[in-house]
């Protein structure tokens, strides 16, 4: 016997709206606090010069958890958490959008592509500013600078003076760029995600409504 089936579309108003919100959230950050370290390592690495303070992705590992402890490879943490809104507001972009564009096409492919496009402009919009924050952050350390600027006063970062770091970058970045400053690569970022996700989500569509064989 063959069995012909499609997979079902799950659309906005299937949706369990708190247990998405409230486990997406949660899911989210789980993936996010055990691969940050390693986010945090890759982004040294590739601002250091050359191999002045790390020879490679374990040399950084140990010489990071020596010189601040655990807490070093979680510098930017806090700030970074907030990139998790930007998830959220994606995919209820990506929903509404697709309701809106409902009522002039029922299209699946067009629906796709523009909710998918203008769901990643609106997730960048907010990522951008956030991680620009998170990543100068991740480069506070101990002896010889490694960013644009340094924080001032204890460069331990625990408790409320991770915060207080914050405010200081933030004070920095605009003293010495502006607004602007907040949104380098931000172009670079929407030409990079945008077509992704525009293109995608047409193409998962397509996939999902071919019909798929099984033997019973």
């Amino acid at each position: 016997m063959e069995d012909k089936r499609n997979i079902q579309i799950i659309e906005w108003e299937h949706l369990d709206k708190k247990k998405f919100y409230v486990f997406g959230v949660a899911m989210t950050m789980m993936i996010r606090v055990s691969v940050y370290p390693f986010t945090l390592i890759r982004t040294r690495l590739q601002v250091q010069k050359g191999k002045s303070l790390y020879h490679g992705t374990f040399d950084a590992f140990i010489k990071i958890l020596r010189a601040d402890g655990v807490t070093g490879l979680y510098r930017g943490f806090l700030v970074n958490t907030f990139t998790l809104i930007s998830g959220q507001c994606y995919v209820t972009t990506y929903e509404l959008t697709r309701k809106f564009v409902a009522d002039y096409s029922q299209s699946n492919t067009v629906k796709s592509l523009v909710a998918g496009g203008s769901a990643s402009l609106v997730a960048q919009s907010i990522t951008v500013p956030i991680d620009v924050v998170s990543q100068h952050l991740m480069m506070q350390r101990k002896g010889e600078k490694m960013g644009r600027f340094q924080v001032q006063g204890n460069p331990e970062g625990q408790g409320v003076v991770a915060f207080g770091q914050t405010k200081d970058i933030i004070r920095q970045i605009l003293r010495a760029d502006g607004l602007r400053g907040f949104y380098r690569g931000y172009v670079a970022s929407l030409l990079t995600y945008i077509p992704n996700s525009a293109v995608w989500w047409p193409f998962y569509h397509f996939y999902a409504g071919l019909p798929w064989w099984r033997s019973g």
